[in-house]
């Protein structure tokens, strides 16, 4: 089974429909998120899947699309009156 690693999607889009349409994408593989950035759990072929998905609504002369790969195994750092995961191996789709 292949082996999912935490990724943040963010994304700037100036057309609304476009937004619309690329938030429709990104809710799809995500597990949370506020506002233009997400959380998904991805594999290498997922990754590649959204990235095709994502490619197909931008418009790349206009919309910005960040996909970043987080290193989970470092310690998860908070600020305000966020909470650190209680469990960081379960990931709750739904």
């Amino acid at each position: 089974m292949p082996k999912r690693a935490l990724h943040l999607v963010a994304y700037d889009i100036r057309c609304p429909r476009r937004l619309a349409r690329v938030l429709h994408v990104v809710k799809a593989w995500s597990t949370g998120g506020q506002r233009s950035v997400h959380e998904c759990w991805l594999t290498a072929g997922e990754r590649a899947a959204l990235e095709q998905e994502l490619a197909a609504v931008i418009d790349r002369r206009e919309d910005s699309v960040l996909l970043i790969r987080l290193d989970t195994a470092r310690a998860v750092r908070t600020l305000g009156i966020a909470r650190p995961p209680r469990d960081v191996r379960f990931a709750f789709i739904g």
